[in-house]
């Protein structure tokens, strides 16, 4: 049997890192940020305001895929990833048996309020409205309000996908 591979996805702002660190402490589960993978370009350009194209996106996914089936014979993995379209879980889930899929649903208003208190960051609020143009919600795995505390959103993940 393979260890778990949980992506917990979603628009930029809508919790998937704070959600995927506290998934992964409370499942000895290791936790990746699929915003550590992008190259440098991806990082550029989102931190000039220009949303990245489906081209400039496919290699970035393809490390994540790569990732991924390493981790399924090494402890698993809890990724925090986009994951917008379809198109692009179809690469992140190429070769790999089964992916929990977590989708962390919010408004727009609620994911603005959220990125405009954040610091550091290069994903702004001016790309917001591209992220959410562009989101296909996925018709399989969970969906989670983001209207919640993080330990109520982490307690119907964990009762929803996995067991502890």
């Amino acid at each position: 049997m393979s260890d778990p591979i949980i992506v917990v996805m979603g628009v930029s702002g809508c919790g998937k890192t704070t959600i995927a660190k506290l998934l992964s402490e409370k499942t000895k589960i290791p936790f990746f940020d699929a915003d550590d993978f992008h190259p440098k370009e991806n990082v550029d350009k989102m931190s000039n305001g220009i949303p990245l194209k489906d081209e400039d996106r496919i290699p970035w996914l393809m490390a994540l895929n790569a990732k991924m089936k390493q981790q399924v014979t090494n402890k698993g993995i809890v990724l925090a990833c986009s994951a917008l379209k379809e198109r692009y879980r179809e690469i992140l889930n190429k070769g790999i048996y089964y992916v929990h899929w977590v989708y962390l649903e919010g408004d727009f208003e609620t994911v603005k309020h959220r990125i405009e208190q954040r610091e550091g960051h290069f994903m702004g609020v001016d790309l917001l409205k591209s992220q959410f143009d562009c989101l296909e919600e996925p018709t399989y795995g969970i969906k989670v309000n983001i209207n919640q505390t993080p330990d109520e959103v982490l307690d119907y993940i964990i009762k929803s996908t996995i067991e502890v």
